[in-house]
């Protein structure tokens, strides 16, 4: 555990020690995610593009499985941290591994049994099934691995180790991204190969991962002798992995819906949404990653009492994002034609593309401050109003938003559905926040 991060030193160089490694874990994530768009646009076959991208709903909901553990399993851990109870930190590291293996075979399992159905509900066509068919099937074989390196990279994190938590997230990509070209390109395996080699990354970050548990300096624990299922250890986490899955599970569920009301234009708009919003996760993850880099920090804070920190390292985060989101959004505002032309040649997909990139660029230097907030209210273990942000940002107000929208505009409003309900999320999370806060000084004055 890094005592002298989460204790003694000042708040900039704290959230830097932490903030950093993990903005790079997720810089390092944007390259993998887009190395999979990025090879399979240069063959040229935009149905290709458009079928990874309804893909995509699969692989965040399996993804949201490994959140239920690595976001809930790290909340309880830094809490406990803050508290002092390093077995009951071993204790919950162990389960998570545990329940994550058992969690992954199901998902495996589940998608063989359903996978022609789930493809025609994610907006598949006959120019698109076969190949969206082919991706995910693999994906679904490396589920398991999937679910234990988005957990784990979350739960080594909790402990301050967020170096190692980047160096396996690294690997993994590092591995994706030279197996990608083999793979797609030169093997002429299409998206077969995009997502093999990204099924083989996530085994290559498990692998290290699980050798870190085994022999490195941590509170953390794989060990079946610290397998012990408690009614303690699985509220915990299920409080607060279950409504962090739940953003998974929703973004999963407004990409279809997208994705189905997009595909009514052709695929070309399709794939010229699925570039835009790979292209977008350079400035989303670069601020996700600050605000989840700090999120050991806030939890840490809270459960030893120490509100006056916890403010100072969330107003500092904020302070951070506001200016990176801002600078972010000017260069992708400016150069979006350039950057959507990176990833395909096809004229028609670059302009509904660049179109796309820009609308969803307009909520680029305020949605860090939501995910400082979100990720803080995960921190504290406040499960109500993370479940409440979790089905705001990708629930009951983008659902509403997109539909209507894109009956009252038609391919306009469907652009800019998810800029306007990020606006609005971030309305909700700073009044939640006010409520917590002012509710926390309280109890400390009365010395609860």
């Amino acid at each position: 555990m890094n005592k002298d991060v989460f204790e003694n030193k000042s708040v900039p160089a704290a959230v830097a020690a932490l903030a950093v490694p993990t903005v790079l874990s997720m810089l390092v994530t944007v390259f993998y995610n887009m190395a999979d768009t990025f090879f399979v646009g240069q063959t040229g076959d935009a149905n290709q593009v458009a079928a990874v991208s309804l893909a995509m709903p699969v692989f965040l909901f399996i993804m949201a499985v490994g959140n239920i553990f690595g976001v809930g399993g790290s909340s309880y851990i830094s809490r406990s941290l803050g508290e002092g109870k390093h077995e009951e930190v071993k204790r919950t590291s162990a389960f998570c591994f545990y329940a994550g293996i058992a969690a992954g075979l199901v998902v495996m399992l589940l998608f063989f049994i359903f996978v022609d159905p789930v493809l025609s509900v994610i907006g598949a066509d006959e120019n698109t099934f076969g190949f969206a068919k082919k991706y995910l099937v693999y994906v679904a074989v490396g589920a398991v691995f999937i679910v234990l390196s988005n957990a784990y990279g979350n739960i080594i994190r909790a402990e301050g180790a967020a170096k190692v938590s980047m160096t396996g997230m690294m690997l993994g990509t590092v591995v994706n991204i030279v197996l990608d070209p083999v793979m797609i390109l030169w093997m002429n395996m299409g998206v077969s190969g995009a997502a093999i080699a990204t099924v083989i990354g996530n085994i290559a970050t498990v692998v290290y991962y699980f050798i870190y548990l085994r022999r490195g300096k941590t509170v953390l624990s794989v060990s079946r002798s610290h397998f012990k299922v408690t009614k303690r250890i699985v509220k915990n986490i299920l409080t607060i992995g279950i409504p962090a899955s739940l953003n998974n599970v929703l973004m999963s569920c407004s990409n279809i819906i997208l994705n189905m009301l997009l595909v009514v234009y052709g695929n070309n708009p399709v794939a010229g949404m699925g570039v835009a919003m790979k292209a977008n996760m350079l400035v989303v993850f670069v601020q996700m990653g600050l605000a989840m880099g700090t999120q050991p920090l806030v939890g840490y804070c809270f459960g030893s009492g120490n509100i006056k920190r916890l403010n100072s390292v969330m107003r500092f985060s904020i302070l951070c994002n506001v200016i990176m989101g801002s600078v972010l959004t000017a260069c992708y505002y400016f150069g979006a034609e350039s950057i959507v032309r990176v990833f395909i040649s096809d004229e028609e997909v670059i302009r509904y593309g660049a179109q796309m990139l820009r609308a969803l660029m307009l909520s680029g230097p305020f949605i860090g401050i939501m995910f400082v907030f979100s990720f803080s209210f995960q921190a504290m273990g406040k499960a109500v109003q993370s479940l409440v942000l979790s089905i705001s940002r990708q629930g009951f107000v983008f659902l509403p938003v997109v539909l209507i929208a894109s009956r009252v505009m038609g391919l306009d409003g469907i652009v800019f559905a998810q800029p306007i309900a990020d606006i609005v999320s971030l309305v909700i999370a700073l009044l939640m926040f006010v409520q917590i806060i002012r509710k926390a000084k309280k109890n400390h004055e009365m010395g609860m």
